[in-house]
């Protein structure tokens, strides 16, 4: 199984590797997002360590069951070969209607047919009110005319 764009990356195909990741987050669909990664990727989610696709989608849907209304940005922050630092910002909230912003960085580390396996994220969460939310777009693929992370100052 391929996954383009495949390394090692250029400008554009890391922006392209980033955006797809976005997409698929954005689609909130735990058994899509799991396919970008290899059967054995590894995993480091804030405190949570996790290996395989099974895993990843275990994980995913847990956390979608939590996180309501995720709305998700990613942007590239350096990319060499196989390899790809992001960082990203996404809003959801709580069962109890509390808003949050998290925000975090990600290592990534792709196989030679573009699959992830290895993720490394590091992320903080900051409560926001309503009024405070950036990320209108209807839930799933965020438009091309929306603002990014750095219009944001984020």
């Amino acid at each position: 199984m391929s996954r383009p764009p495949i390394p090692p990356f250029t400008e554009d195909t890391a922006q392209q590797k980033a955006r797809a990741a976005e997409d698929a987050w954005n689609s909130r669909d735990p058994a899509r997002v799991a396919l970008a990664y290899t059967p054995d990727s590894l995993w480091r989610n804030r405190t949570e360590f996790l290996q395989g696709r099974e895993a990843i989608e275990a994980f995913l849907a847990r956390k979608w069951s939590n996180e309501l209304d995720y709305r998700l940005i990613k942007e590239v922050w350096g990319f060499r070969n196989n390899r790809m630092a992001v960082r990203f910002a996404y809003e959801w909230r709580n069962v109890d209607g509390a808003w949050f912003r998290s925000y975090g960085n990600e290592l990534w580390e792709f196989d030679d047919a573009g699959l992830m396996r290895r993720r490394i994220a590091s992320i903080n969460d900051a409560h926001i009110t309503d009024e405070e939310r950036k990320f209108h777009w209807p839930l799933g693929r965020r438009p091309d005319d929306h603002p990014g992370l750095s219009d944001f100052g984020f």
